[in-house]
């Protein structure tokens, strides 16, 4: 497992915002196997509880930090203590029906913690490379049949949205004034963005999404509740997206300003997927439930359809996803299953890491050596 990704990991400091988050955990569990030195920096709690993260332990692996990324000091502080050379910046409020409820601090996080970041990577001397992690909802709403591409123009109309499309403005700026490829040689640092969305797994116990709820009214016998059964997305097992962000470390540490951009991550569907058949294969892998259709408030708007095109991804990184939709939901429900028989997970994690890289070296990506 060590020679993956160009053995970039190994003994690397890394550090990864919103490690307790269900994709900051699995991103941790991956740099862990990798070999990373993994610093973690979350708010006290994990999001959810439970958490993918206390759940697999994860904290006996890392060094883990509290504080919140609106706080500038705390940050600046945890990088010229712990001297990360590669960050993983997640820490959001990722959540689109609660950025309606709380608009002010989903801005100030996914915003203002951004800027915290980028100027505390400014103003200290270890850093790299820096990926952050925003969202394919940075896209102004067009209702496109075909998926929306890296120069596509930015929007968002829910508070979610727009926090992170004015994420995507400020790492840009950052990039232009303070990290231009032009100037590499001086400032070291490459700074790119990353676009994946609707990313699913085994741990995300969140609300308002739509496999944790099927999974929980699933596991308590419940029926499943739809909000919008005909939406389309791009459902992709959230280990796809990580190994692209893995694999744009690599290269930005290798190669530098040649890959310092914005990036789509996405699945293998390029039509997408409704949430209606997603709950409905959820139902079958299982092996028992139903679902129901029910109203929502439509102030709280929800894009209807949603593409991603990663053609970009597969010409420049040589990337592409690996799984189906549908063998990314019989990962999840794998992953519960051995959620409630006690399994170790830990473990568990470890080898759904195991059996993707597997099927990746199937394939021959450039990452799987």
């Amino acid at each position: 497992m060590s020679q993956l990704f160009n053995n970039a990991f190994q003994d690397l400091p890394v550090l990864i915002t919103g490690h307790t988050g269900f994709k900051g955990s699995w991103l941790t569990t991956w740099l862990v196997n990798l070999g990373a030195k993994v610093t973690g920096f979350s708010l006290a709690d994990p999001p959810t509880t439970p958490s993918n993260f206390t759940v697999a332990n994860l904290h006996e692996h890392i060094i883990d930090i509290r504080g919140d990324v609106r706080d500038l000091s705390a940050i600046r502080q945890t990088i010229e203590t712990y001297r990360p050379v590669v960050v993983f910046h997640l820490a959001a409020q990722p959540i689109v029906l609660h950025s309606y409820e709380q608009p002010h601090l989903t801005f100030h996080t996914n915003a203002g913690g951004t800027i915290n970041l980028l100027e505390s990577v400014r103003t200290t001397s270890s850093v790299r490379a820096v990926i952050s992690i925003t969202t394919d909802k940075v896209y102004e709403d067009r209702e496109w049949v075909w998926g929306y591409r890296e120069n596509d123009a930015l929007g968002g109309s829910d508070p979610y949205s727009a926090s992170k499309a004015m994420a995507e403005i400020v790492i840009k700026s950052y990039r232009d004034s303070f990290f231009p490829p032009q100037r590499y040689a001086q400032h070291q640092v490459a700074l790119a963005s990353t676009r994946a969305g609707n990313v699913i797994g085994g741990g995300d116990f969140a609300d308002y999404r739509l496999v944790p709820d099927c999974m929980r009214a699933l596991m308590a016998g419940e029926t499943i509740q739809i909000r919008n059964p005909q939406s389309i997305r791009p459902w992709q097992l959230v280990l796809e997206p990580l190994s692209g962000y893995l694999w744009l470390a690599a290269n930005l540490m290798k190669h530098g300003p040649q890959f310092a951009t914005a990036w789509n991550f996405g699945p293998q569907e390029h039509t997408g997927v409704t949430t209606r058949s997603l709950a409905e294969m959820l139902i079958s892998l299982w092996g028992s439930g139903e679902w129901e259709h029910i109203e929502t408030d439509k102030i709280k708007k929800e894009t209807g359809m949603l593409r991603l095109s990663w053609e970009k991804a597969a010409t420049e990184l040589q990337w592409q996803p690996v799984y189906t939709w549908q063998e990314a939901l019989a990962e999840i429900v794998a992953w519960f299953k051995e959620l409630e028989q006690g399994s170790d997970m830990y473990q568990v994690g470890q080898e759904h890491i195991s059996a993707y890289v597997d099927k990746a070296r199937q394939l021959k990506l450039p990452w799987v050596k």
